[in-house]
């Protein structure tokens, strides 16, 4: 009874504590749920997130963490980031680092009639039909020169100058080559983690003529014909190289080392970017390669083993791993980091890991449902 009078309070506190300040808010009586004593305080809403460990029930740790400043403090302390606890909370765990231990399950939904794309969070294992938790969604755009996939925090608001903006996908003329772009820079999600109080406030502060470019993929020319898997290559331009080595450096430390374009890309900047992206691997960016399939004489088809998630054979299924570039292959080079597959006419399963992001995982997997001639 007290969590859902909690979650009833949530809408009105955020809203008072973004646009007041604590004066204000200690003046009208807004911090009474502060006045419980510390260590019970802190009990309760340590109990409160290790029992809500699943959605839809998360949504109470959510709830608290908008009651008032002190509650939300506790909160941020409480709950870990995606990586160590492997559980998405807020909106901004969509571009935090998934978890290093296991691959996390999500899987994506299309809309032909209307070019979009949904993406959920496999809640159990038979997700596919329970509906999962939205995270992501995405609208296709095709214009003269390129295609535009447009990522959104919500899945009915695509409208320009929305604040729910969290970044695209542009392809080149071809679909060969895509450049992935976040909508907000790598300063701002600095200042995020050093205040977490306020990161939902500013996630949703972005412009869609915003785009600082993090990621290039690119798919490799089939000229000839000749029949097999698509063979593709992502520069991760703001993770690096040592995040998937042990004691490697953490990739949401990357905004201090390589920082995006000071300037950002304007929303009719030409696909120029996208030509770059095999010099980016100098920069000691992370460089994920498709890992390779084996031939199966009997059933006469390329196979990966992806382990019951993926049902339908496509050549739009891939699974990546880390390139070793320049030096010999270890153990970490062998880890699926994201795998991508077909299980319907328009469902398609997403499983992915540290160190890339959800938003980032939904980028790639997008690229690889735009239909390209050139490569297949």
């Amino acid at each position: 009874m007290a969590i859902k009078c909690i979650a009833r309070l949530r809408s009105r506190r955020v809203v008072q504590d973004q646009l007041q300040t604590p004066n204000e808010v200690e003046a009208e009586g807004g911090c009474c749920w502060a006045n419980l004593p510390q260590e019970l305080l802190w009990e309760v809403l340590l109990r409160i997130e290790e029992s809500e460990s699943i959605w839809p029930q998360r949504k109470y740790v959510v709830a608290c963490a908008g009651v008032c400043r002190c509650w939300r403090f506790i909160i941020q302390q409480i709950v870990k980031l995606p990586q160590l606890s492997g559980k998405l909370t807020f909106p901004i765990s969509v571009k935090q680092p998934g978890p290093k231990d296991s691959l996390l399950q999500c899987f994506i939904k299309r809309n032909r009639s209307t070019q979009t794309y949904y993406l959920y969070l496999g809640l159990t294992n038979s997700a596919l039909s329970d509906g999962g938790k939205f995270l992501l969604a995405a609208r296709k755009c095709r214009r003269p020169t390129c295609t535009d996939y447009i990522i959104f925090l919500l899945a009915e608001d695509f409208s320009k100058g929305t604040n729910t903006y969290a970044g695209r996908l542009r392809s080149n003329f071809l679909g060969t080559k895509f450049t992935v772009f976040d909508g907000q820079s790598p300063q701002a999600g600095a200042k995020m983690g050093k205040s977490r109080s306020s990161r939902l406030a500013n996630l949703r502060q972005v412009s869609p003529s915003s785009n600082y470019p993090m990621a290039h993929i690119s798919y490799e020319l089939n000229m000839l014909g000749s029949r097999g898997p698509r063979r593709m290559q992502c520069n991760m331009n703001t993770i690096p190289a040592t995040s998937i080595a042990p004691g490697g450096l953490d990739p949401t430390t990357q905004a201090e080392l390589n920082p995006y374009q000071s300037t950002p890309t304007s929303f009719l900047s030409k696909s120029a970017s996208m030509e770059n992206s095999v010099s980016d691997q100098k920069n000691g960016g992370l460089v994920l390669i498709n890992k390779a399939p084996r031939w199966h004489e009997q059933l006469q088809c390329w196979c990966l083993n992806f382990h019951g998630r993926v049902t339908i054979a496509s050549v739009k299924n891939f699974q990546l791993v880390a390139s070793p570039e320049n030096g010999p292959a270890g153990p970490e080079h062998e880890k699926i980091i994201l795998q991508f597959g077909k299980v319907g006419k328009d469902l398609f399963t997403m499983d992915y890991r540290y160190p890339i992001s959800v938003f980032q995982a939904f980028a790639i997997c997008l690229s690889s449902l735009e239909t390209r001639i050139a490569c297949e």
